[in-house]
């Protein structure tokens, strides 16, 4: 999916490389493209409390960062993709856009779901956003093939989706949205539904791609591993109503291979970090849920 961001969304707009060492992005090093600032959700339900879903977000993300966002169930973190894409509007607080090209980015968004269509070959679901946006056939077929062929799918481009297995699905997906050449990439758990062996190679696919493009992605998973693999910062998210508790800086070098990081010692300590902190997230969401209703939040 690609996305505009639209003024009715309530957002305020203010192929394969060498194994060179890719110097990480700092999370201070430069002026951030996307600010949250203060952003909070609540939802209204009818004979309810409003539920809260996030509270008072600052944030601010640097071009060409892969953020990966970590919480327990509910806390809020795909809702907080989808106000990034435009797809809902904040409650309150503000988000701003300072991309070079455009004050109103344009976004290619990844959804948990196997979203190609099967009337449509592999190279023309590639191509589908380039399509939308007008781009000549010759020229938005080769972008897209180009995507297809770094993916290892070019001998596929032709084929339809029905032949294809479900992570080659996603990665058609994936290829979608980096020819649109976006200027923010949004990921809500695109692995979520792949068996592990199938996850780990498409992660591998997903990494070598971004290295080659370094598009800025925020990037949702319930996987620890997933975003230690991926990322160069982790936010981890509280129970609801979600806050922002801990930004923790990936120091891993790039670039990464999936398979060579399953035993590396920073690796498993970052993991043993993580666990120890969603822990105590979990424990308190567990207290919470154990409260009677006329004493929640």
């Amino acid at each position: 999916m690609n996305l505009r961001s639209p003024d009715a969304a309530g957002v305020n707009s203010g192929g394969g490389t060498e194994d060179k060492p890719i110097a990480p992005v700092e999370a201070n090093a430069l002026h951030p493209c996307v600010t949250l600032s203060g952003l909070s959700k609540t939802y209204g339900v009818p004979g309810r409390r409003e539920i809260v879903a996030l509270s008072n977000i600052d944030l601010g993300i640097q071009p060409g960062q892969f953020v990966c966002v970590v919480g327990p169930s509910g806390c809020g973190k795909s809702t907080l993709l989808k106000i990034l894409a435009g797809l809902e509007s904040q409650s309150d607080g503000s988000v701003d856009f300072a991309f070079p090209a455009s004050e109103r980015p344009l976004r290619s968004m990844v959804f948990q779901e196997q979203g190609v269509f099967p009337w449509m070959t592999v190279l023309n679901n590639a191509a589908y956003g380039l399509t939308v946006r007008g781009i000549p056939k010759k020229e938005r077929q080769e972008i897209a093939r180009g995507y297809l062929e770094t993916l290892d799918l070019g001998r596929f481009a032709d084929a339809y989706p029905r032949s294809l297995s479900g992570g080659m699905k996603q990665r058609v997906n994936i290829a979608r949205a980096f020819a649109n050449d976006p200027e923010l990439l949004l990921m809500d758990e695109p692995m979520a539904n792949l068996d592990e062996y199938t996850k780990l190679i498409v992660q591998d696919d997903l990494l070598r791609l971004w290295e080659e493009h370094r598009k800025t992605v925020v990037f949702v998973t319930h996987s620890l591993d997933e975003a230690i693999v991926l990322g160069d910062r982790i936010l981890v998210m509280s129970s609801r109503p979600g806050r922002i508790v801990e930004d923790i800086p990936i120091d891993l070098a790039r670039p990464r291979r999936v398979f060579e990081l399953q035993s590396d010692e920073s690796f498993l300590r970052l993991r043993g970090h993580l666990w120890e902190f969603l822990k105590s997230e979990i424990d308190a969401l567990r207290i919470r849920e154990a409260l009677p209703q006329s004493s929640k939040p």
